[in-house]
């Protein structure tokens, strides 16, 4: 017998090593959490997971205290006598009815009062700024009604500032999550949700993620919320996303890219001053909104890229805008927008985009889209 026993707690061992290696792969250092909470929305939200928790905890060890105390305490020995029946005692079923119903209302108060903080815009500020999210497959875009300009993949905000956030899809159920900053609301086709949140800390960059399983590159469909340095810095910001885009010199290799861009790429995308005299309107009203297939509004399915140049995301997040590799002049072959532009299928398959770019014109349009700041 003892030349087995080792072995089988050794088998038990790695067997709990794999078990934790599987745990701790949720883990990483840019895996956005709710145990890191940064606006009082996401706080309200961790303190309920925190109580909620505790309580559990409480319940846990307690009633399992109490079990294995039992199990050890009044085994059975040999002849001992037939323990005493409690079967219709009052008092220990009063115990085991009153205790339980406490401790759910406070579950249940501690819920509830979750439940109002986040249907409700947060107390810390008085400044509001509406934004319009669209769930699309698979990137997120974002319209401020009150400037008049869209963006893709980042949501740039304020610090202090309470964010109305409209929800509206067009395809598929989404879910809109910022862990930090606030829970997972549904973005439901024919059904408008809405959700608030703010951020205390400026100059931070907070990962957001679609929760709902949406199709095959679900997981490939990740935000930015940046957050300015303060109000100025984001009506510096704005300022800039509403002018037009920047014109390329005559006869340089940014004018070239436009040309191609126009040959190649207005089917899909829209640049002010280019292809478009006004940023499409992604407006909530039903009768100028880009989610209706049936209606021929003047949407385009792909991203605004007035200002390009000026983001740092691709694809979704599928791809980091790693502009220092995409010199025109040299080798793009780390350059992930070439990589982006040439095969968009290997990159992320099952995408909307399609294009046939000459690899001549390659460098070209890659040197346009960087100069689009």
């Amino acid at each position: 017998m003892p030349l087995f026993r080792r072995p089988k707690r050794w088998a038990s061992l790695v067997a709990g090593l794999a078990l934790t290696s599987i745990l701790l792969t949720a883990c990483g250092e840019n895996s956005p959490s709710i145990l890191d909470p940064a606006g009082p929305i996401a706080r309200s939200e961790s303190n309920v997971f925190w109580i909620i928790l505790i309580i559990a905890a409480v319940v846990f060890v307690g009633v399992e205290g109490v079990l294995i105390y039992s199990t050890i305490r009044f085994r059975e020995r040999p002849d001992s006598p037939t323990p005493p029946q409690i079967h219709g005692n009052t008092t220990v079923e009063l115990i085991w009815t009153i205790i339980p119903a406490v401790v759910l209302l406070a579950v249940l108060s501690v819920t509830i009062k979750g439940i109002f903080d986040v249907a409700t815009p947060p107390a810390n500020s008085n400044k509001t700024i509406e934004v319009t999210a669209y769930g699309h497959q698979w990137w997120w875009e974002f319209y401020y009604p009150e400037y008049k300009m869209t963006t893709a993949d980042t949501l740039v905000i304020p610090p202090h500032t309470n964010v109305h956030v409209k929800l509206y899809s067009n395809n598929v159920i989404h879910s809109f999550w910022v862990p930090a900053l606030t829970g997972k609301t549904d973005v439901i086709p024919g059904h408008d949700n809405e959700k608030w949140f703010s951020a205390d800390t400026a100059d931070k960059t907070y990962v957001g993620i679609c929760a709902e399983y949406c199709g095959t590159q679900h997981a490939n469909m990740r935000f930015d919320v940046k957050v300015t340095h303060d109000n100025n810095d984001f009506l510096s910001w704005a300022q800039l996303q509403q002018q037009a885009a920047a014109v390329p010199a005559p006869g340089s290799l940014e004018a070239k890219g436009q040309e191609v861009f126009k040959n190649q790429c207005t089917t899909c995308h829209g640049i002010v001053g280019v292809s478009q005299s006004t940023p499409y309107l992604q407006d909530p009203n039903p009768a100028g909104r880009c989610d209706d297939p049936t209606k021929d509004n003047g949407c385009l399915i792909g991203p605004n890229l007035t200002h390009f140049g000026s983001r740092h995301l691709i694809a979704g997040g599928v791809l980091d805008y790693n502009q220092q590799d995409c010199n025109p002049g040299g080798d793009l072959s780390n350059c992930n927008l070439a990589k982006w532009i040439s095969d968009p299928q290997k990159v992320k398959p099952g995408n909307d985009m399609s294009v046939n770019v000459d690899k001549s014109d390659l460098p070209a349009l890659v040197a346009y889209l960087e100069s689009l700041k």
